[in-house]
């Protein structure tokens, strides 16, 4: 999920944990931990692009690291809180604001390592990773809980906070199973095979879903809102073995292959070589010559290799896709 959002979840977990000990000191050692599985994202700026993402929700994400880490900091907050918290509150303070922000994270479509060093990655995919609905309760919760120096009042306010914005949770995973529903149905109508179905919400929102289809020979995308009133349309795009033989033997393709757990597809464009991760969507569904969310041109490196580079993305590329986002959310 986004900082902001991590960051409340980490100050409500401190609340819960030692909120009769230090007060509104758990505002700074909420936002501090609940923020530190990310600081992978820093890291990852001193890598190449393709390194850079294969880390993000790995180690740092990973149960193994808080069991490391959260004895070390519990040890550093008491002696920092001296007299104030005890050794085993600032540990299990530590831990769950570290595996809170890990649980939030496997509800979105990255999901995490959380079994690291396993490969496997958890993800939910039912939350997209910025959602108002899930953050605003909780954090007008924190406000009352700010504002109140008694344990119990803050404590009702906090977990009234907790409890909204995890039944919200808990919504988006049934309505996932609906959506899921209406394309397993739609596909068995248009008597489409396929070998795996993944469905994912939109950007903001539960309401408009997209799903991805894997075909021997390719994809099938499309989307669907629970305000349509026509049938879910799909849109094919084929595989492309002879531009995947140009790619084999590059080292950063086959990590691209493993980090989009198989759900790429290689394009060419202007003598240019790109791997494309279907699974965060198109910017546009031109089939001819798709934009993807996220893209890797492979250019030349000084060694006479190929080397991904991730392309960026422009400002009027988001905004158009949140107006066709939010058009497309009415229904079809």
């Amino acid at each position: 999920m986004d900082s902001f959002t991590q960051i409340v979840l980490g100050i409500a977990t401190a609340e819960v944990v030692a909120g009769k000990k230090l007060q509104n000191k758990t505002v700074l050692y909420g936002a501090i931990l609940g923020t530190i599985p990310d600081l992978d994202i820093l890291v990852g700026k001193f890598m190449s692009d393709v390194d850079g993402v294969a880390i993000h929700r790995g180690l740092s994400h990973s149960l193994l690291f808080f069991l490391i880490l959260a004895p070390l900091l519990g040890r550093l907050i008491t002696k920092i809180e001296k007299g104030k918290i005890d050794f085993k509150t600032a540990f299990w303070m530590s831990f769950w604001c570290l595996a809170t922000h890990v649980f939030l994270d496997m509800f979105t479509s990255w999901g995490t390592q959380i079994l690291w060093p396993l490969h496997y990655r958890f993800a939910l995919k039912t939350i997209f990773v910025i959602d108002p609905l899930y953050t605003i309760p909780l954090f007008i919760s924190l406000i009352y809980v700010w504002k109140n120096k008694e344990h119990s009042i803050r404590k009702k306010y906090v977990y009234k906070g907790i409890c909204i914005s995890s039944g919200y949770l808990l919504l988006t995973c049934i309505l996932k199973l609906v959506a899921v529903h209406q394309f397993e149905k739609a596909l068995k109508q248009q008597n489409i095979s396929y070998q795996e179905l993944i469905v994912k919400p939109t950007a903001f929102n539960t309401i408009l879903w997209n799903a991805n289809i894997a075909t021997t020979e390719g994809y099938f995308l499309g989307d669907y809102s629970f305000f349509d009133t026509q049938p879910i349309s799909f849109t094919f795009y084929a595989k492309n073995s002879a531009l995947e033989e140009k790619l084999k033997a590059t080292q950063d393709f086959q990590k691209l292959k493993q980090i989009s757990e198989g759900w790429y597809l290689v394009t060419e464009k202007k003598d240019s070589l790109y791997c494309n991760d279907l699974r965060f969507g198109l910017l546009n569904d031109n089939p001819k010559q798709p934009q993807f969310a996220f893209s890797y041109v492979f250019v030349s490196a000084n060694n006479g290799k190929l080397e991904a580079k991730e392309v960026p993305k422009e400002k009027r590329d988001g905004k158009a896709l949140l107006k066709k986002i939010f058009t497309r959310i009415k229904g079809n």
